[in-house]
């Protein structure tokens, strides 16, 4: 790795810290109790303002569940092959596949929640900035947005502004199995219904039709 990489590797480190608290529906408090790191300097590392140590980033990797490499996504060295690897979420008796290697834009992960699991905390239904989009797989799936409740089964999908209070869980008497992707700026998914409609679907940035997908908050699910 030649120095223009390790300062790219670096200034992306930051982001990376954001999107994993994120992902796990984590504050700062969460992670500082975990790591013993202060939630400031935790910030700071966030935005990329504090220099990112051993000693930080180590008691970080263990907090999170990850090796060291793939906490600050060091490229491989030697093995070319990608490898996935799930990591179980503290605190929700959920387990995360990443399907995507890179932290800008949307986020793409399988999820699996036992029977009676669901991702609400022991402080109630989380908050963030962001929008969900989720797909079922295999089983049941309760989703919880605001005021509103949906349940899913294989082949539904719906999404959600996740500035909603919101929790996901297993509605079903087995293991569910899903799919989602998380645009953390509030990313959307465009379905495209016909190529025909597309181009004039992309110039008025609408859905054909004029209506929006389905959502929690556009009742519906989209099977």
């Amino acid at each position: 790795m030649n120095h223009d990489d390790l300062q790219e590797v670096l200034r992306a480190v930051g982001g990376r810290l954001r999107t994993l608290r994120q992902q796990r529906h984590a504050t700062l408090d969460d992670i500082s109790e975990r790591s013993g790191i202060s939630p400031s300097t935790l910030s700071r590392l966030e935005s990329g303002q504090r220099k990112y140590t051993l000693d930080l980033l180590l008691p970080l990797a263990a907090a999170y569940g990850l090796p060291l490499d793939e906490l600050v996504g060091a490229p491989p060295t030697g093995d070319p092959r990608v490898h996935l690897r799930p990591v179980a979420v503290p605190g929700q008796d959920q387990t995360v596949l990443p399907l995507v290697r890179h932290y800008g834009g949307p986020h793409a992960h399988k999820h699996v929640l036992p029977t009676g699991a669901t991702t609400a905390s022991g402080q109630g239904l989380h908050t963030h900035q962001g929008h969900s989009w989720i797909y079922v797989l295999h089983g049941r799936l309760r989703i919880t947005a605001g005021t509103r409740q949906v349940v899913l089964a294989a082949g539904e999908a719906a999404e959600f502004d996740t500035r909603l209070p919101h929790a996901l869980g297993n509605a079903g008497d087995r293991p569910v199995e899903f799919l989602s992707l998380f645009g953390p700026q509030g990313e959307r998914m465009r379905v495209v219904t016909s190529w025909e409609s597309w181009k004039s679907w992309e110039s008025s940035e609408e859905m054909p039709g004029g209506r929006a997908p389905d959502s929690v908050d556009n009742p519906g699910v989209r099977g």
